[in-house]
């Protein structure tokens, strides 16, 4: 999940396809809005429903054109092969 949000925050769109779990992924990612400011992550819940899937509950925070934003989302991971993917956010709250 950092992992995922540095790339964001570095606009590594390449990075964030490649853990992208093949069966959610899109063709590509739109760049980000120009002035867009990751201010932080807080990862508030991590879960292991299994052995080789999790959630991971946070907060991350950004600002675009003076205003804060907050994202708070539940994303669902799964590992394949010994690397893990992002799959969703079934619980995506904004």
């Amino acid at each position: 999940m950092r992992s995922r949000y540095s790339a964001f925050v570095k606009d590594l769109r390449d990075y964030l396809l490649s853990t992208w779990h093949p069966s959610t992924r899109p063709p590509l990612i739109e760049p980000p809005e120009p002035g867009l400011k990751w201010l932080g992550l807080t990862v508030r819940h991590a879960v292991m429903t299994s052995e080789d899937e999790g959630t991971v509950d946070f907060v991350a925070r950004s600002k675009l054109g003076g205003r804060a934003h907050r994202l708070q989302e539940v994303s669902a991971f799964v590992r394949e092969g010994g690397r893990w993917y992002y799959v969703d956010a079934p619980q995506m709250r904004g």
